[in-house]
């Protein structure tokens, strides 16, 4: 049996039809919702991690595969399994994974998806990079592209380096997707953890023209009467 086979069949045992109907409400699988289609089959993140582990060894080809398949909890293995591997890889080996993360980016299709990987994969490895692809994802008319240009700065900002995440921020401040503002404000207060007056100064300059949720999201650590102020539009 083929590890690829056998990978599959290990997650069947752990498939629970109770979760499975849970998270396809939490993601959103309905029709015209963002997760439209998604199959589930209830395997929960540490039963993930567990079988991305056995199976880390994963070749890129079976790999896509899985990152192709239907079932959202294969395509979170995969990634799962890139992500450790991209870890433990040498710079050809990394050079290798991103190019088939960006390649294969139609797949990462949703938030979960996005959020594990897009910091760990292209954010680590645009770390002492041109940068200029985010950019190029951060225009792109599909939500998941720009969710990865913007969840990829957390690798910067984690290095205290806001320039590329509070840019791309700029880009995506008048973006019509929830799922864009709420990231956008994760990234900016993520920012304002580490040099709150980078984070601050952004938001005077833009908080007007900035969707509830993104400003809500980025002013949550704030202190109430600063919090009042932005959320006022004073």
């Amino acid at each position: 049996m083929s590890m690829l086979i056998q990978l599959k069949a290990d997650m069947e045992t752990l498939a629970d039809p109770e979760k499975a109907a849970i998270l396809s409400r939490f993601f959103k699988t309905g029709k015209g919702q963002y997760g439209e289609g998604d199959i589930f089959l209830g395997v929960m993140v540490p039963g993930q991690r567990r079988i991305a582990k056995k199976y880390e060894t994963l070749s890129l080809k079976d790999i896509r595969k899985l990152l192709s398949s239907k079932i959202h909890e294969h395509r979170l293995v995969a990634l799962i399994i890139l992500v450790n591997q991209y870890k433990k890889g040498d710079e050809h080996d990394r050079y290798k994974i991103v190019d088939f993360y960006l390649r294969y980016s139609k797949y990462i299709n949703n938030w979960d998806l996005v959020d594990l990987s897009a910091p760990n994969i292209p954010g680590e490895y645009l770390l002492n990079k041109d940068r200029a692809v985010l950019y190029r994802l951060a225009r792109s008319k599909n939500l998941w592209e720009r969710r990865i240009a913007i969840m990829s700065t957390f690798a910067f900002i984690r290095k205290n380096d806001f320039e590329d995440a509070l840019r791309i921020s700029a880009l995506l401040l008048h973006d019509d997707h929830d799922l864009i503002h709420k990231a956008v404000g994760w990234m900016l207060r993520e920012v304002g953890k580490r040099d709150f007056k980078a984070e601050e100064d952004f938001l005077k300059e833009h908080y007007r023209v900035m969707p509830r949720t993104m400003l809500r999201y980025a002013v949550e650590r704030f202190d109430q009467t600063k919090k009042r102020l932005f959320m006022n539009g004073q």
